[in-house]
């Protein structure tokens, strides 16, 4: 292939949908041990470091912890939010006890009710900027980023036209009283690692 196809290829990309996004990166060989999501129609591929892995399963035990068996608590696993080509793949969520796959068999953005990030260097802009946006725009009523370059932790509560009203930081080793939000929770922060 040409450069220029190449170039003409990627132009018709564009129009692709997420699925058809989805189904070419499955068949790439993509690194073990990567993750692969989609934002805003950019791909971004970025490795399970061992602090980002600590740090989801803290926040995922908590919950698990909270809620048991019955709410679904997800790791890594595609959900399709609102705007451009959206195809992320949550660090956390955590979905209603009702909720329900759609008729792709796809976790739906609607039943979300808590999504963690956790800052990888590389996509960092996009935790901060156009998924926090995206996720407000799908009203999730709690959004956690835990930064571990920061040692910090962003609180996003109360979605209102695409952003969110409230951001509260926290810094690591210190707990996050999540009562009164839809967790319920003190998440404790002390475990969180730093890099």
């Amino acid at each position: 292939m040409t450069v220029l196809e190449d170039r003409i290829e990627m132009a018709d990309a564009d129009a692709m949908g997420l699925d058809e996004w989805f189904e070419r990166l499955e068949r790439m060989p993509v690194p073990e041990g990567f993750r692969v999501e989609i934002v805003g129609g950019n791909v971004f591929m970025t490795p399970q470091r061992d602090t980002h892995w600590q740090i989801i399963f803290e926040i995922a035990h908590a919950l698990r912890g909270r809620f048991g068996k019955e709410f679904k608590v997800l790791s890594d696993v595609r959900i399709d939010f609102p705007g451009h080509l959206n195809g992320f793949c949550p660090d956390v969520a955590l979905l209603k006890g009702s909720a329900k796959k759609d008729d792709k068999g796809r976790w739906r953005h609607e039943d979300v009710e808590f999504v963690a990030e956790v800052i990888s260097q590389g996509t960092a802009h996009n935790d901060y900027g156009p998924k926090k946006l995206a996720y407000a725009e799908a009203e999730v009523p709690l959004y956690v980023i835990a930064d571990p370059y920061q040692g910090r932790c962003y609180v996003y509560t109360d979605p209102k036209d695409g952003d969110y009203e409230n951001r509260t930081p926290v810094d690591f080793g210190t707990d996050i009283d999540l009562t009164g939000t839809v967790v319920d929770l003190v998440l404790k922060t002390e475990e969180f690692p730093r890099d």
